[in-house]
């Protein structure tokens, strides 16, 4: 079973808990830890032979276009993870617009490659910014992640899909790929990395990701912050991917997404202002499950 594993690449002081502290006008006087995170991760990744996404933010793709070209010579996928780590629901759509081409063509340049992928800042595609999924369309998205199907604060549409479909929108179709959950009780348990791998037992991960593969025999997505402590080490959660990676098998969102494109067919209709969602799901994957019988 091949799974998705990928990394949103922005800094400590980008995160959406710090909005109120941090204004954005000052980032570039923060040091910057993001560079050496991400190159320890690819690191790590080179050790395991493992193949990922990596949602970039424009605002270090510009201070880091080293990275940026390092992340697509190692074999990995170039995705954009917008400019300004900005809510959507925030924004207006030209703004919107306007960031998220900059952002694209920057990673473009530097990639060397279309960017096909996209992940909104926290999640933040929601019932209130639907009419972002337009704007990625127009703008040649293949597909999009930012569609978290769990109930959160600040982000999440509940009762979306679980697994990857195909959203019709005036401005093309998209694949969309939503965060892995696991099913408890009628309720949805966000098991699909960042804070909750760093939150929960290591064991429960586990056990989700394993019972998604194994039980439900879907695919997962798994993400990861290349953010450090003060000192600027690469977080334990990233390190802790050398425990995963021989459980499972990745490669990265773009491989899945040609995978089911060729697989399922799914036809989303959204309701007024995205209420109602209704989708007819039908999909195959035939992948060989990895598993490391010593861990």
């Amino acid at each position: 079973m091949r799974n998705a594993l990928t990394v949103d690449v922005e800094d400590y002081f980008h995160v959406a808990a710090f909005a109120r502290q941090i204004d954005p006008a000052t980032w570039d006087n923060f040091p910057l830890r993001v560079e050496r995170n991400t190159r320890r991760l690819l690191d790590l990744f080179a050790e395991q032979d493992i193949r990922a996404t990596f949602f970039v933010l424009g605002w270090v793709a510009e201070r880091c276009p080293d990275l940026v070209r390092a992340i697509a010579e190692q074999g990995h996928e170039v995705a954009c993870h917008g400019y300004s780590h900005q809510l959507i629901y925030g924004q207006t759509p030209a703004v919107f617009r306007e960031e998220t081409v900059r952002a694209k063509a920057c990673l473009e340049d530097q990639a060397q490659c279309p960017v096909l992928g996209y992940r909104a800042a926290s999640y933040s595609i929601t019932k209130r910014s639907l009419w972002a999924l337009d704007i990625l369309a127009e703008l040649g998205f293949a597909y999009d992640s930012s569609i978290f199907p769990v109930h959160h604060d600040r982000y999440g549409i509940p009762g979306s899909p679980r697994w990857p479909y195909r959203i019709d929108t005036d401005g093309g179709s998209l694949i969309e790929f939503p965060p892995s959950t696991l099913a408890v009780g009628g309720h949805r348990l966000p098991v699909a990395g960042g804070g909750y791998f760093r939150i929960y037992p290591y064991q429960l991960t586990r056990f989700a990701l394993s019972r998604i593969n194994r039980v439900e025999g879907r695919p997962f997505i798994f993400y990861l912050h290349p953010v450090g402590d003060r000192s600027g080490t690469t977080p334990h959660s990233c390190e802790l991917v050398v425990h995963i990676s021989p459980l499972y098998e990745f490669e990265p969102v773009r491989g899945a997404a040609t995978s089911v494109v060729g697989g399922f067919q799914v036809r989303t209709g959204w309701g007024s202002a995205g209420e109602n969602i209704h989708f007819r799901w039908s999909m195959q994957f035939k992948f060989e499950r990895t598993i490391d019988r010593r861990f």
